[in-house]
């Protein structure tokens, strides 16, 4: 027991390293991040209908927490139907951060389309949703970043052995629901975060491409590790290098919103000083809302790194405990 104690991660200790490593950290998540409500959107067409269903599920997860129960991810999606949790309008207002009237409408309209059943006096998600909800490719996305942020905290003497993306999925869908109930409180903050600011999630996610792009295009001129503070001086804000912008067709592309949505919201990014335009209609981050941008980016990571060190611990107790049970005579060993 000891020895495990004596492995395990700690959110302070993580922040420590995202901000020394923050070249490689930031883009990294970043990417994973712009994917992740790229998926969001396409589902629906609408930030605000997927998170309420995202967040009708993380309720029937905190139900399984709450009674100590865990399924697998194929013990989760085998069943016919996902029963959830009790509701109200009110509540999931002001968990989201959506108008009480808005979050009425829009769960109105998941009920006609069928995302939400009523089964008797039960509230349910069938089985004709899963391919909508099924974590499939954020399961892969994630354990990829995981596996790539392991070979930084090896490399940073924090973890003894790196973990490889194969064996992280494998480990996140066998202990799925209790994984995945961690990886929605990160999500779901996070993306309120950034909706304090914007006002507006879709605007979040236009200036969100806007920021991956410019991140992704720094890498290309990185050759020695930087921590946060050097790295957003010398490569983030301000730009006025052409080829890190991005135009509004491009914008549209990568995130599914309509072309003229994209327009109409970038203009008011740049009139509100996000985002600066060039002569040739490319947008990069401006810098006048860097220190709110940074206060932002500082706790959403605090909640990454809450994430990142509950999992890695995870594995690294499971790994200790596969060693030991290795080590036991057969009659013994409970695998």
């Amino acid at each position: 027991m000891d020895q495990i104690i004596s492995k395990q991660l700690r959110r302070e200790q993580l922040m420590i390293i995202f901000e020394k490593n923050y070249d490689a950290v930031s883009p990294l998540w970043s990417h994973h991040q712009l994917e992740w409500i790229n998926s969001v959107y396409r589902t629906y067409k609408d930030h605000d209908k997927y998170m309420i269903v995202l967040y009708l599920i993380k309720k029937t997860f905190d139900f399984y927490s709450k009674n100590f129960v865990k399924e697998t991810y194929a013990e989760f999606f085998e069943k016919e139907f996902i029963e959830i949790d009790r509701f109200n309008v009110i509540e999931v207002s002001k968990a989201l951060n959506i108008p009480k009237e808005s979050t009425r409408r829009k769960i109105n309209e998941l009920q006609k389309s069928g995302v939400i059943k009523r089964l008797g006096k039960r509230i349910i998600l069938d089985k004709s949703v899963f391919p909508y909800i099924k974590p499939e490719n954020s399961i892969i996305r994630i354990s990829r970043f995981l596996a790539n942020l392991s070979n930084i905290l090896y490399n940073e003497k924090v973890l003894t052995e790196e973990f490889d993306s194969t064996h992280i999925q494998d480990f996140i869908k066998k202990n799925f629901s209790h994984i995945w109930k961690t990886y929605y409180e990160v999500q779901i903050p996070m993306l309120l975060n950034w909706k304090k600011v914007f006002n507006d999630i879709e605007i979040f996610h236009i200036w969100g491409v806007c920021a991956v792009n410019q991140k992704l295009n720094s890498k290309r001129k990185i050759n020695k590790k930087m921590n946060k503070k050097i790295y957003i001086e010398k490569f983030f804000f301000n730009h006025k290098d052409t080829e890190d912008g991005v135009n509004a067709m491009s914008i549209s592309d990568i995130s599914s919103i309509p072309r003229a949505t994209v327009i109409r919201k970038l203009n008011i990014l740049v009139k509100k000083r996000y985002l600066n335009i060039n002569a040739k209609k490319h947008y990069t981050v401006a810098s006048d809302h860097r220190i709110l941008l940074s206060i932002i980016q500082k706790k959403n990571f605090n909640k990454l790194a809450e994430f990142v060190s509950q999992v890695f611990n995870l594995i690294i107790v499971d790994k200790v405990h596969f060693k030991k049970n290795m080590n036991l005579p057969s009659y013994l060993n409970p695998n």
